[in-house]
């Protein structure tokens, strides 16, 4: 778990991660994020003299702003909001990737977009759907799994029981994978780039699949749902021109009678979660323009510490 603190001005502190005990069972992680929370508020009176006026909590799984609905990693099951919290303070719930995607939104990326894909690309694939400024995450919790459309329907399994998944190709962890079964040599995702321009041809080979995989997907959410922008983020995402270059030219290639997006960084790193956890709080807190007027360079320049 990772956490901070952040007043209605900007002013970040971020508090040391702490596990969150999940081999314990899933009312273990339940109280785990309770304690951290009350962690923070004491550090909150600390600090700023004050109790938090909301809590927000980006959580992995099915979830929506009250409910922790799903989450097969951790294995709870319709958690409320309430059970995170103090009682009577207000809070807001929002998937992962998708609070990712509301910091980058607000104050990052996508900061000058009202439409736009949020894409992170890490140990797997999810993206966030932000329309009008805000994540969207369809009828059910669901939207945004774009990790999971098949870009290669006859293609390799994916552990999540379908063919040719995106993820299965294309993430960090996919791509390790890949060159380890076909060269025999394990190797990290960033090696894999390396060694792809050092001319292993092994690594060139199952490198150039990912994005070739990444442009069948990005052209399909193109032309269904015309963003805008794309931000990539995730630990792929560092690899920086070795990605954005030749993904932008088969995006291109793949899209004939129109243009592609364009293709950007995401700009808030790590701390794009706790930043978009605090928005949720402050719209707990009844507080909706939050973060309009703080300072990406201020939070660049180490007040989140």
């Amino acid at each position: 778990m990772k956490g901070g603190l952040v007043t209605r001005t900007g002013r970040a502190v971020s508090l040391e991660g702490r596990p969150t005990g999940r081999e314990h069972g899933p009312d273990a992680v339940v109280a785990a994020v309770r304690a951290y929370v009350d962690e923070l508020a004491a550090l909150g009176a600390e600090r700023f003299g004050a109790a938090p006026a909301g809590v927000g909590l980006a959580v992995p799984g099915i979830v929506t702003a009250t409910t922790a609905t799903y989450s097969a990693n951790i294995g709870w099951r319709d958690v409320p909001a309430e059970e995170f919290v103090p009682p009577g303070v207000p809070a807001r719930l929002g998937h992962d990737v998708r609070t990712g995607g509301l910091a980058e939104s607000v104050l990052g990326a996508g900061r000058d977009a009202g439409d736009f894909l949020f894409l992170s690309i890490g140990t797997g694939i999810a993206g966030a759907v932000v329309i009008a400024r805000e994540p969207y995450g369809g009828s059910g919790g669901w939207g945004g799994e774009i990790g999971h459309a098949a870009v290669w329907p006859s293609g390799e399994p994916c552990a999540c029981g379908q063919i040719g998944c995106l993820e299965t190709y294309a993430s960090a962890s996919s791509i390790a994978r890949r060159y380890e079964a076909r060269s025999g040599r394990a190797a990290t995702a960033k090696d894999v780039v390396s060694l792809a321009g050092a001319g292993d041809q092994v690594a060139a080979a199952v490198y150039d699949e990912a994005i070739e995989a990444l442009a069948v997907a990005l052209a399909s959410y193109t032309l269904i749902m015309d963003p805008s922008l794309i931000v990539l983020g995730g630990g792929l995402s560092e690899a920086g021109p070795a990605l954005f270059d030749p993904l932008g030219k088969r995006l291109a290639a793949r899209l004939a009678f129109r243009e592609a997006p364009p293709l950007r960084a995401a700009a808030l790193g790590v701390q794009a979660g706790m930043l978009g956890a605090a928005l949720l709080g402050w719209q707990a807190a009844g507080v909706y323009d939050a973060g309009r007027d703080w300072s990406l360079d201020v939070l660049r320049g180490g007040a989140v510490s």
